[in-house]
């Protein structure tokens, strides 16, 4: 396969990412089209990356934040609402967050591409959360039977600007919870103090409400069963507080409304 066809078949994810960064798929395309233009002049920047995708994406971000007006995307009508909240949030933030969340970058290809180092990558992803959660701010349900994990969990959603409306042990205490005040996000373990299942109570929940959950578990095989409600993300423990702050946002953002109770999940 020549050095064309390997970049063609990555042209279409980039002109994606493109059209949200900047909030206009005709200005997007713009900095596409600078992109294959530089990388016909310049060849080489294919071989010295790692892989075609990831340099493609590189000469896309030193054209894009070589420009000042790149702030904030351009106002447009076609975009969906969860990407005019993406549009509001800063230049290399917003950027940060799309290339792990939206277009499944490693963390370290990520900062390969934006050119910093990992921990400032990090960092980025978690200012995106915080400036998303400033738009789409939400409450919390933490099922968790640890209480220094689920402490953990409480102070990293409410540091990213979420409230928590508290920690449930047990599946009896996550469903009155839930009466007392219905989240718009759960984060769940999967065994419980007595034995019960975290799976069973999202699954209860999800009965009444449909919320984004997020499963954080040490027996990451009892997920794989079948049987798991939907949309779910799954983290193993230990975990990264990154990765949680990540997955918080990404969630939160493919949601869209994730305050607002919508109809009953079919399965």
């Amino acid at each position: 396969m020549t050095a064309s066809q390997l970049v063609a078949q990555h042209v279409p994810y980039l002109r994606r990412y493109a059209r949200v960064l900047t909030g206009n798929q005709a200005s997007g395309d713009s900095y596409v089209a600078a992109t294959l233009e530089a990388l016909v002049k310049e060849p080489d920047l294919l071989t010295m990356a790692e892989h075609p995708r990831i340099a493609l994406y590189q000469v896309f971000s030193r054209i894009w934040n070589s420009l000042q007006v790149n702030g904030r995307v351009e106002p447009a009508v076609n975009l969906a609402p969860a990407e005019r909240h993406l549009g509001q949030i800063t230049a290399m933030p917003r950027q940060a967050f799309l290339l792990v969340s939206v277009e499944g970058f490693s963390e370290e290809d990520a900062a390969s591409i934006l050119d910093v180092d990992q921990q400032t990558l990090q960092d980025l992803v978690d200012e995106s959360g915080r400036e998303l959660a400033a738009q789409i701010a939400t409450d919390v349900l933490i099922i968790e039977d640890e209480i220094l994990i689920a402490l953990d969990l409480e102070q990293l959603v409410e540091n990213l600007g979420h409230r928590s409306i508290g920690i449930a042990r047990t599946r009896a205490e996550a469903i009155a919870l839930s009466k007392a005040k219905r989240p718009g996000l759960i984060l769940a373990d999967i065994q419980l103090a007595d034995g019960s299942s975290g799976l069973e109570a999202v699954n209860d929940l999800l009965n009444s409400f449909e919320v984004p959950v997020i499963f954080i578990t040490a027996h990451p095989e009892r997920f794989l069963t079948g049987e798991r409600p939907e949309p779910a993300f799954l983290i193993s423990k230990p975990y990264q507080q990154s990765t949680v702050s990540a997955l918080v946002s990404q969630a939160l953002f493919f949601e869209r409304n994730a305050v607002q109770p919508r109809k009953r999940l079919t399965r």
